[in-house]
């Protein structure tokens, strides 16, 4: 076996092994009779290994039965309405099911089943006669460990899987030992609770990094997640899979250290704007004129369901106790609320008893809810509002947390679209930035006039 070292930026890696790398295009696309998008964009792979053979029968798989799953497992794909594989289960899942199991590094547009090709890869992994935890998420945010612990549990139901959570306030202090197969959290309370010993990491098989780009970018969160991979057992190999939409350069050579030797799946950089979202921005006149507008959307806000993402907590609130107070239901949502008020807010936006959420970018990434058709950047995101960012008064916008934010609507193929507000010279440059960047058109949306307004709108939605 290989010798295992800690290195100077703090990882525990084996000796460099060669990597072979092999190009694909897509073949066509999914069936008709699945929910899941057609996609024609490239896709490039590369194997980590001369094993990973691109002419195995196994390799492009076009059923799930062709990977050999466990019937039960089988039961719970098909019961969750997954008819074929899409594009990234097609590519990943023969390479993340292998054994002996190996590292992976996927990158795909929001809303192309990355969840569902991680959580059955876990799943697979569990020996569900040991009760002890096999199988670690994290995810950056309690909203999404939420939502993909919803996925393990309705995939693993025909199975004896137990689960567990580890996110803030959720475990009762009492607790000494979690015994779960499957845990899914944030990387604080992981760190917590596997360095109090309530978690034992000593049967653990696979570790998932969900929205990766975001845990390894942050200055706190790339610090806990390393902490909890430098915990985990170095008796035997631990398969690291990360996923996410967008891995910028200097993350990408991070996560090369964080899952070495992995197996790749990439998208191209300029397929990463999801092509069915329309983009639309607003001229107001100042920040008064933004909220004025933003009131005069309403009725169309409501057609289906609306995210709203403000810059800031106390915008949040602000714009929504405001609306709530004439007349109009709303809600917010961001991370100074407590654990149990953040749950119920999202569970009744995701039920659709509240049709327009209010927002900071807690909820910009994974978020899967499909009735949501219209996101409204009433702030545009800023790369002074990460935690890694180094230059505070830096205003440039923020290219990976924009593509996650419009992402959270036009999910699984559907029509969706996306209101910048523009207020002043500097957004506007912003935005022209972000223009830039995604290479796609903005298209200006007339505010003095709200019929005209309302009109471009519906058509959008069309």
């Amino acid at each position: 076996m290989a010798s295992i070292e800690k290195d100077a930026d703090g990882f525990y890696t084996p000796a460099a092994a060669g990597a072979h790398t092999h190009t694909v295009l897509t073949a066509d696309a999914v069936g008709e009779n699945t929910d899941l998008i057609k996609s024609s964009f490239e896709v490039s792979v590369t194997l980590a290994d001369q094993q990973g053979d691109p002419n195995s029968p196994l390799y492009s798989i076009k059923t799930f039965e062709q990977l050999g799953l466990h019937q039960d497992l089988l039961r719970g794909v098909y019961d969750m309405g997954f008819s074929k594989p899409s594009k990234i289960q097609e590519r990943a899942l023969p390479l993340l099911l292998a054994n002996p199991p190996q590292n992976m590094i996927g990158q795909s547009q929001s809303g192309t089943g990355k969840t569902a090709a991680f959580v059955l890869t876990m799943l697979s992994r569990v020996d569900f006669s040991i009760n002890k935890p096999q199988a670690l998420c994290l995810a950056p945010s309690r909203e999404l460990a939420r939502q993909i612990m919803s996925v393990v549990v309705a995939m693993g139901k025909h199975t004896p899987v137990q689960t567990e959570y580890a996110i803030r306030d959720h475990l009762p202090k009492s607790v000494t030992r979690v015994t779960a197969q499957v845990i899914v959290g944030t990387p604080g309370t992981m760190t917590d609770l596997i360095r109090r010993r309530v978690i034992d990491v000593s049967e653990v098989k696979i570790f998932v990094l969900d929205e990766a780009d975001d845990m390894l970018n942050q200055d706190g969160l790339g610090e806990q997640t390393l902490r909890v991979k430098n915990q985990l057992p170095k008796t035997h190999p631990v398969q690291i899979v990360l996923f996410s939409a967008t891995f910028p350069d200097h993350v990408r050579n991070f996560a090369n250290k964080f899952a070495p030797r992995a197996n790749k799946i990439e998208l191209q950089k300029t397929e990463l704007s999801v092509d069915n979202i329309r983009q639309f921005y607003m001229d107001c006149r100042d920040e008064d004129h933004k909220y004025e507008v933003l009131v005069s959307l309403y009725n169309l806000l409501t057609i289906g369901q609306s995210i709203i993402f403000c810059q800031h907590r106390h915008t949040a609130d602000r714009i929504s106790q405001r609306m709530t107070t004439e007349g109009h239901k709303v809600a917010s949502l961001h991370g100074a609320k407590d654990a149990s008020e953040r749950d119920a807010i999202i569970d009744s936006f995701r039920e659709g008893r509240e049709k327009v959420l209010i927002t900071t970018n807690v909820i910009a990434r994974g978020i899967d809810i499909l009735q949501v058709n219209m996101v409204v950047n009433y702030d545009l995101p800023l790369m002074n509002e990460r935690g890694d960012w180094k230059n505070k008064t830096d205003l440039q916008p923020d290219i990976e947390t924009y593509i996650h934010r419009i992402g959270r609507t036009g999910r699984f193929g559907r029509k969706g679209i996306s209101i910048n507000f523009v207020h002043d010279k500097r957004t506007w440059q912003q935005m022209e930035v972000i223009e830039q960047a995604t290479g796609r058109g903005i298209i200006r949306i007339e505010t003095n006039d709200l019929d005209e307004m309302e009109e471009q709108m519906k058509k959008a939605l069309k």
